[in-house]
């Protein structure tokens, strides 16, 4: 049993809202959880995920590791040599 007044009240139904619209319930000190992003609309979990590769830094990671098949990025200059 917790001490008595020492407890924040707990909700067990709080409610979460994102947008002005109710996503979920869940228990919370707080009667009402306003959010911006949440599983229903974050890219990852959407699936609208898209890796940004900028400058060739993923390429430039995977050759530095030797993680790139050598095969698949060959360029004129690597042809020559």
């Amino acid at each position: 049993m917790p001490k008595p007044d020492i407890h924040p009240t707990w909700y067990p139904e709080a409610k979460v809202i994102c947008n002005g619209e109710v996503v979920m319930t869940v228990g919370s000190t707080q009667p009402e959880i306003h959010v911006d992003v949440w599983s229903g609309n974050h890219p990852f979990y959407t699936g609208t995920q898209k890796i940004i590769d900028t400058e060739g830094r993923v390429d430039r990671f995977l050759r530095k590791y030797g993680m790139l098949d050598p095969s698949a990025n060959t360029t004129d200059s690597d042809k020559e040599k």
